[in-house]
């Protein structure tokens, strides 16, 4: 099998659509994050069950576009969309997208850029989740206690980026390939693979 990891048009097009797209959803997610805040009260890390759909375009882009970088300019252009749009927290979410991005890039590497079934969008989910932990133990949480907050934290995050980004970017590419939009990329012609 002779692949290419050169970005075609479309691929840029594709990432750029899904960056953008998950750019104004990561805009309303970060409202309804902020609205539910009081529903965690009894125990706030679990809150981090929401975190996933952040995450979402690293998995996403990766497994439709199947080329190295992927999953890091898909998920750091949401990110600074995001941003653009009024993200509560800044400026300070394009180099967490950047850091989430990379966590779905190292899935993609370990698997070789060959492996795009519903183990290798657990992987990547999870590697993403993982990202997104580190970053935010030491950017946002590093001033809460360890054991009663930022381990929970970065544990229910893996688990929610694990089942939301990899399971669900997982489902929604399946969903996507039989109508065709999908085509032009690998991930369309493995409609019986995906």
């Amino acid at each position: 099998m002779t692949t290419t990891y050169r970005w075609r048009t479309i691929d840029i097009v594709i990432a750029s659509v899904i960056a953008v797209a998950f750019g104004v959803i990561f805009w309303a997610w970060n409202i309804l994050w902020g609205a539910t805040e009081g529903a965690f009260a009894f125990f706030p890390p679990a809150q981090t069950l929401l975190y996933g759909v952040w995450l979402m375009p690293a998995v996403l882009a990766g497994l439709i576009i199947r080329k190295p970088g992927a999953s890091l300019y898909t998920e750091t252009v949401a990110a600074l969309i995001s941003a653009l749009l009024g993200a509560q927290w800044g400026a300070m979410v394009i180099p967490q997208g950047l850091v989430q991005g990379l966590g779905a890039e190292l899935a993609f590497v370990l698997l070789a850029y060959r492996s795009w079934k519903l183990p290798a969008a657990l992987l990547a989910g999870a590697l993403t989740g993982v990202s997104a932990a580190l970053f935010d133990f030491f950017a946002w949480n590093s001033g809460y206690d360890l054991w009663d907050y930022r381990v929970p934290y970065a544990l229910i995050t893996i688990v929610s980026s694990t089942i939301i980004a990899g399971a669900g970017s997982w489902a929604l590419t399946r969903a996507l390939a039989p109508t065709g939009v999908l085509d032009r990329f690998a991930a369309g012609r493995d409609r019986a693979l995906v």
